[in-house]
């Protein structure tokens, strides 16, 4: 690393296909500046650490995209791409896009001292035992058989998105039809659902 310090930014950039050390000692270099952009900002459910990682990811762009040559100095493009990185993720996270995978409780992590995990307790498997369980799985399996054999193709289909965890503009994207069209057939499928 020692090897680098005599040389410009910009011209280990044009050296770094001839060498991986460079972009390790340029990551290695800026990642104080780094540190001083994250502190200077807050990330709603995150860390320091988290706006540090993003700014590692600007950091990164910048020694891909930073062309020699140009008027800016390569510190500059850097401190901009690591600024807008990190800005990018503020922004994200006080739109809450994220929140429901930040904040979610897993249904099968141990949930108590019992060992019990949130899927038992919802579905009350705690009291059961093995054979109960393996007669009410195999009750919902051939309720299932039942409805599938009275769905239409479409609703079907339909249904089958549904599993996969589409909303209903995806389906209806996926099937040609319009959102209100996959809402009819939802709604039909309910009601041979509660028929069984």
């Amino acid at each position: 690393m020692v090897e680098y310090a005599d040389c410009s930014d910009e011209e280990l950039l044009l050296r770094m296909n001839e060498n991986n050390g460079i972009m390790a000692y340029i990551l290695d270099k800026y990642k104080p500046l780094v540190r001083r952009r994250a502190n200077a900002l807050y990330l709603i459910g995150g860390d320091t650490d988290d706006l540090i990682q993003e700014g590692m990811i600007g950091l990164f762009k910048a020694i891909q995209d930073y062309r020699p040559g140009k008027e800016a100095s390569f510190y500059h493009f850097a401190r901009l791409c690591i600024d807008r990185q990190m800005y990018t993720a503020v922004e994200a996270s006080r739109r809450k896009k994220h929140a429901p995978l930040n904040s979610y409780i897993s249904l099968y992590e141990d949930s108590d001292e019992k060992g019990m995990t949130l899927a038992d307790v919802l579905t009350g498997e705690e009291d059961k035992n093995p054979e109960s369980l393996l007669i009410d799985r195999e009750n919902i399996r051939q309720k299932l058989d039942e409805l599938s054999k009275n769905l239409s193709k479409m609703e079907k289909q339909v249904f089958d998105y549904m599993l996969e965890g589409l909303s209903y503009r995806q389906i209806a994207e996926k099937m040609g039809k319009s959102p209100k069209a996959i809402d009819n057939a939802i709604q039909r499928m309910k009601g041979k659902a509660e028929e069984i």
